[in-house]
């Protein structure tokens, strides 16, 4: 039986380490992010993959940084054969790669497109209507190993980086569970990703969050599905930070920025090319809320021209 080190931190991977597990593969040990202290009371929470770890009884290991670590000690004495990683959020060591006959990533992009943290997020941004995922040998160069197998799914208008998540993971799960009994056999030959189509995608920065209302309706329409549910994309209303969370495209004209259509249960912001629906909304030191709820309470004094920033 292939003995296996798993490695992996939010939701995405919690499908994949089900999936091993039920599939007979021997799981010796789970590796995950620290706990963390999250939301405004600051509660320690436990990364998903933890809270599925202790659920099948697994030991579970949490450096904070993995290289050098006891922990890492620790896991080169279980002689796994293979290390399975999903979106863990730390590079591994080659000390420890090199203790394992394999070792392989669930990548959520089809490589080469999109090597990076935030490989869903881009893709919904940059307007692409297909992604998916690629299981890669893993190297010290990030997501640059050969692709073992991948598979693509479509995206739609519908979809959020939430909800490609969700679905991505399924995806992984059953790819991987497809690609190992002939990968292990060594029946499936891993191909090189071609250098001249590399792309990447870093990590959000703060910058990236903000709203640029003199942008077409539909590029901001994408970044508003690309950072939902996290980290959200904002604008500034009455010179505080205003959370978009959902909006819709509609037809409609104006200065950009500037409020064109209010009724009781919507609001219509002008971009640079059309217009958007406000629909889920969060202002500065409230919860995210329908955009009925809004007008009917902080903002009920908006007025047709005013602006967003």
């Amino acid at each position: 039986m292939t003995k296996i080190i798993f490695m992996g931190t939010p939701d995405f991977s919690v499908p994949i380490l089900d999936g091993l597990i039920e599939s007979g593969y021997d799981v010796l040990a789970v590796v995950t992010q620290p706990d963390r202290a999250v939301g405004r009371k600051k509660e320690i929470k436990m990364t998903p993959v933890k809270v599925a770890a202790l659920r099948h009884n697994l030991p579970v290991y949490q450096p904070e940084k993995i290289s050098d670590s006891a922990e890492m000690a620790e896991l080169l004495t279980l002689n796994a054969d293979l290390i399975v990683t999903a979106a863990f959020g730390q590079f591994l060591p080659e000390k420890l790669l090199n203790s394992v006959k394999h070792a392989i990533n669930i990548h959520a992009s089809l490589l080469p497109k999109y090597r990076g943290g935030a490989p869903v997020h881009y893709a919904i941004i940059n307007g692409d209507t297909e992604t998916g995922v690629t299981i890669m040998e893993m190297v010290k160069k990030m997501d640059a190993g050969d692709m073992i197998s991948q598979r693509g799914i479509p995206i739609t208008d519908a979809d959020t980086v939430g909800t490609m998540f969700d679905k991505l993971s399924l995806v992984g799960r059953e790819l991987l569970l497809e690609t190992l009994p002939d990968y292990l056999a060594g029946k499936l030959q891993p191909v090189s990703q071609a250098e001249t189509q590399v792309t990447f995608s870093p990590n959000i920065t703060p910058e990236q969050e903000r709203v640029d209302w003199q942008q077409p309706a539909r590029d901001i329409f994408n970044q508003v599905r690309g950072m939902s549910p996290w980290p959200v994309a904002h604008t500034t209303w009455q010179n505080a930070r205003f959370k978009l969370h959902n909006v819709a495209l509609v037809d409609g004209e104006g200065t950009s920025g500037s409020v064109i259509e209010k009724t009781k249960k919507s609001l219509l912001v002008a971009t640079g090319k059309g217009a958007i629906s406000l629909i889920t909304v969060q202002p500065a030191g409230k919860p995210k809320m329908p955009i009925q709820d809004f007008l009917n309470g902080l903002g009920k004094n908006i007025k047709i021209g005013d602006k967003f920033e």
